[in-house]
């Protein structure tokens, strides 16, 4: 094959590099962990992956921020800002709908993306992938070290690829080729900073969110996935799946790590998505919810007399608005005094709740804010669901001037550099269960 026609597509302030290979019925977008989809090409291992690929699909390939071609952002890559990527790329060679198959850290972004937007997602294939990362936190710890100390060494290099690609150890072009490719693909900072964001993040309730058709591939005689910790395959593809409604899990042969090697992954991936489904109906989707409200307002209307707080409460929404414009928020109602809004990603939620808690004071109001990430169901502009009256208990449980998000939000904000504190386990009124709550402290 013809190497690619690399384009450049604007996301946000990067400049995210992509190309095409193949021009079948179906798109397919693939997303590797940390290797670099341009300069992998100089791999045949790889060239013959995406040939086989491309054969049944068009394949849409690039490279995540912070990765190979595309630009190094002034903040680490998050799962958010990776799904922004993704939704750019396929806007630039305009697809409406993509089936999406990703690898460990690109296999968490997919599984969020289908499950946030599963309009533009036909199925999700995932391979190597955990729910979150193996490893105790020393073990993690002890990892991101090694990285920080070896990544771009030939040792370690080899001793990596041959965990990852066994069968290729006496492939003297492979052998040739590989370590230019890692090392182009990431500076040992950026490789630090992937594995970080992956060991932080937990898309363990994501998973049940997901609608799409979903492949869980695996392969038994893998002992170690990246990063190297002891794992049964079997046993975490299944743990992988039991919670995504309509997931298969489908046992690969082969020794090695990587999907790229043999034509098992490829071919099982080809018979899964060729093969004849229904039409899904997309009326549930995964949605960070945020709820605010002005604290003490019946006291301070009293205080300042009705014209005045007219006058205040108008200059609030107007803010408030201003501020769901900027993060692209969805205003759903405006009960009251306070607002309950909708997004795409929790980090952009986080980053206009804080905003509108700390601007309040400048109006002389205080303001409380509450979020929590779930499935909603859709009904046009209007949302509702668990996930809705959870995000409004947690608003009331809100100090004056404090922003209070949900476990799952923290789970899924990993490397977006937020500052937490711990405001332990509350009982939410009329929600089952101990829900673990955290304030925001800091973010950048």
């Amino acid at each position: 094959m013809e190497p690619p026609d690399v384009r450049y597509a604007r996301s946000g302030d990067v400049d995210i590099a992509y190309y095409v290979v193949g021009d079948g019925p179906k798109d397919l977008v693939f997303v590797p962990f940390t290797v670099s989809t341009v300069f992998a090409w100089q791999l045949p291992v790889f060239r013959d992956f995406c040939e086989r690929l491309a054969s049944f699909s068009r394949l849409i390939l690039f490279d995540k921020r912070g990765i190979g071609a595309s630009d190094r952002p002034r903040t680490p890559p998050t799962l958010e800002s990776q799904m922004e990527d993704v939704r750019t790329v396929l806007d630039a060679v305009g697809s409406e709908q993509a089936a999406l198959f990703g690898s460990g850290h690109g296999g968490q972004m997919c599984a969020l993306f289908a499950a946030t937007y599963p309009e533009r997602t036909t199925a999700l294939v995932l391979y190597g992938t955990h729910a979150r990362a193996p490893g105790t936190p020393e073990e993690q710890r002890a990892e991101l070290r090694r990285l920080r100390n070896e990544w771009g060494l030939q040792e370690t290099i080899e001793r990596a690829n041959y965990g990852g690609y066994p069968s290729l150890a006496g492939d003297e072009e492979f052998r040739r080729l590989a370590p230019m490719v890692i090392r182009a693909s990431a500076s040992p900072a950026s490789a630090v900073e992937f594995t970080r964001t992956y060991f932080e993040t937990d898309i363990g309730e994501v998973l049940p969110t997901v609608s799409a058709p979903t492949l869980v591939l695996y392969r038994p005689e893998v002992k170690e996935s990246l990063p190297r910790f002891p794992t049964d395959p079997e046993a975490a593809a299944r743990k992988l799946a039991e919670p995504i409604p309509d997931a298969r899990v489908v046992r690969i042969p082969g020794v090695d790590g990587s999907p790229f090697v043999g034509r098992e992954v490829t071919d099982e991936i080809e018979h899964f998505l060729t093969a004849p489904r229904a039409a899904g109906v997309h009326d549930r989707v995964l949605t960070t919810v945020l709820f605010t409200d002005i604290v003490g307002a019946t006291e301070r209307a009293v205080e300042v007399g009705d014209r005045r707080w007219r006058e205040l409460l108008a200059e609030h929404r107007s803010a408030v608005r201003r501020e769901l414009a900027v993060f692209r928020g969805v205003e759903i109602d405006t009960a009251g005094d306070g607002f309950f809004a909708s997004f795409d990603g929790p980090a952009r939620a986080i980053g206009c709740a804080h905003r509108i808690v700390h601007e309040a004071p400048t109006q002389g109001l205080e303001v409380r804010s509450g979020l929590h990430t779930g499935e909603c169901e859709r009904d046009g502009e209007k949302i509702s669901g668990l996930a809705v009256h959870i995000g409004a208990r947690i608003s009331a449980l809100a100090a004056p001037g404090e922003v209070l998000v949900s476990q799952t939000v923290k789970d899924l904000v990993a490397g977006a550099r937020i500052e937490f504190a711990d405001r332990g386990r509350h009982k939410l009124k009329g929600v089952p269960g101990q829900w673990r709550l955290y304030a925001v402290t800091a973010l950048e």
